[in-house]
Formats: C-alpha cells, structure tokens, sequence
C-alpha cells in the first residue's frame, strides 16, 4: 500500500473503532469528496479528537490556523492535507 492508501485505512479505522464501529466505509459510500459534517460522519470534536490522533499516529503537526474545511471536511480533504505535511510517517 502506497502512503495515500494508508492514510486513507488509518482514517477509516480510527473511525469505525471511535465513532462508526465497522460502519465508516458504507457512510462513506464510496465519495472520499462526502463532508463529514453534513452527512453526520464526524462532529467538531470528533474533528479535534482526529486531528490529535493523526498527529500522534503520523509525526507530525498540524497548524492549528489550517484547521479550515477545505482541508480536514472529508475524507479525500484529509489524506491530501496530511501528505503534503513534512516529515509524515505512518506508524
């Protein structure tokens, strides 16, 4: 698996064992473009609570000024914002 791919696993797991027990794919529904928050997958602290655990899981930090929409509301936002951080290491 390449590093977006697993990005992509690291989320969809976090998801299911916090908030979706086993369900995240099928909310998904196959649309990595799908908002979190309109379509109930992930509330404001579900977002902060993501956030810190992608920083711990990956080795990296997240300016805070970056926490916007465009880059952490859906799924495919999220992978494309982690990758281009420095120093990222999926663990």
């Amino acid at each position: 698996m390449n590093q977006k791919e697993l990005l992509r696993r690291l989320v969809i797991d976090w998801l299911d064992d916090n908030y979706h027990f086993g369900e995240a794919e099928t909310l998904i529904d196959g649309d990595d473009e799908k908002s979190f928050l309109q379509s109930g997958v992930l509330d404001s602290l579900g977002f902060v609570s993501l956030v810190l655990y992608l920083e711990n899981r990956c080795s990296v930090q997240v300016d805070r000024s970056e926490l916007q929409p465009e880059n952490f509301d859906g799924l495919g936002r999220i992978v494309r914002y982690m990758l281009k951080l420095p120093g990222l290491e999926i663990a």
